[in-house]
């Protein structure tokens, strides 16, 4: 496993840093009070090649591996979490279902228009009263004819109302069956499939977070994505991927806040110097910076492995587990570094402190790679 910034990732980070510093930052703090979606700026970072990263060339996407993907993912997160997570839950969760289980058929339909930005991609598992327990899921779909009927309602679901198709987990079989459930693709426009609920977030608040519900909505057996009863295992692959995604938008996020802290310490002076001489700020500035290696070899050598279609089950959890930790503690010593300026919104810092939070949750919370961990290294 080589570490250098490859050619190909050099190019995305200095892209994403130009493009950034004229059409992100300036309106970070603006979108974020507002809880603006800015759906504009995301169809742009699609025609830039950011929203099919991992898709082959042939169905419109950029065909690289999960080391681009990761630039891609952690240089937005410096700059914006909202952002960056948009484009990791379109990439990872909505096009790589389909790219991962689709049909020939399904990918030729789909994959162009989630890969360009033309559409947006959106993902469902998660219900009010099923997270990590998705065994009890209670939206549900009934064969009726050549169409499935799907009823119940998905939350936290991001994307869940600007999305043009969303791929959906339903029970179709006995509730905790593992073997129970089946992957959908809905499109919007579909009779019966509507948005419900916007979330007030305490961060990522530029990402639209939304309900999505199903009344009698009726799809067509085609849009099936491999065999009935296998739409659990296969959210449980996807999210292999997911959470290297995760774990790369926690180091961006992690990144973002040490660059701030490191850029003020230097700036701000007390007693006659600037604080990054006392060696408690220093400190913690060293302690950040380690945390923020680490974290990236762990996700860096989960890419590289997903790269050569190794199983990734335990080291993505490792990378999204510390990643989205030291994340937290990160955004947290900045706010610290920047003292009373930290806990204004005129300083970044406290926008890195609320972002970083979910990326302990999101995609399965910390206890939950904990409990993946154990049962991987209990296999042995």
């Amino acid at each position: 496993m080589h570490f250098e910034l490859t050619e190909n990732q050099k190019m995305i980070a200095e892209t994403i840093k130009d493009f950034g510093a004229k059409h992100i930052k300036p309106f970070v703090m603006e979108w974020d009070e507002a809880q603006h979606f800015p759906i504009d700026l995301i169809k742009k970072l699609g025609e830039m090649g950011f929203l099919g990263v991992l898709v082959p060339e042939e169905y419109g996407g950029s065909g690289l591996g999960y080391q681009e993907y990761y630039t891609v993912v952690s240089e937005i997160a410096k700059i914006c979490g909202s952002i960056g997570l948009s484009v990791a839950a379109h990439n990872s969760l909505c096009t790589g279902h389909i790219l991962q289980f689709g049909n020939e058929e399904q990918k030729k339909k789909w994959l162009p228009k989630l890969a360009t930005g033309e559409w947006l991609g959106a993902w469902g598992l998660t219900e009010p009263n099923t997270g990590s327990d998705a065994g009890n899921m209670k939206c549900v779909a009934v064969k009726d004819g050549n169409d499935w009927i799907i009823n119940g309602t998905k939350c936290w679901i991001t994307h869940g109302k600007s999305s043009n198709v969303a791929v959906v987990i339903v029970r179709t079989g006995e509730v905790g069956d593992s073997h129970g459930m089946t992957a959908m693709v809905v499109e919007r426009g579909t009779a019966g499939f509507s948005a419900g609920k916007k979330e007030n977030k305490l961060g990522m608040r530029a990402s639209e977070t939304t309900e999505m519900i199903f009344d009698n909505c009726r799809i067509p057996a085609s849009n099936v994505l491999g065999n009935v009863g296998d739409g659990f295992i296969q959210s449980m692959k996807v999210l292999d991927g997911g959470r290297i995604s995760i774990a790369a938008l926690s180091c961006g996020i992690a990144k973002g806040a040490y660059e701030a802290s490191i850029q003020y310490s230097k700036e701000r002076h007390q007693f006659n110097q600037p604080i990054s001489n006392f060696q408690a700020i220093a400190f913690k500035l060293a302690d950040m910076k380690m945390k923020i290696e680490a974290a990236e070899l762990l996700t860096l050598q989960a890419a590289d492995m997903k790269n050569r279609h190794e199983k990734v089950t335990k080291e993505s959890a490792f990378a999204k587990y510390y990643a989205s930790e030291i994340s937290v503690q990160c955004a947290e010593n900045a706010v610290q570094i920047f003292g009373g300026y930290g806990y204004t919104k005129d300083f970044p810092v406290e926008k890195y402190w609320r972002d970083s939070k979910l990326c302990t949750i999101g995609e399965g919370t910390s206890e939950i790679q904990k409990l993946v961990i154990a049962r991987e290294i209990s296999k042995h």
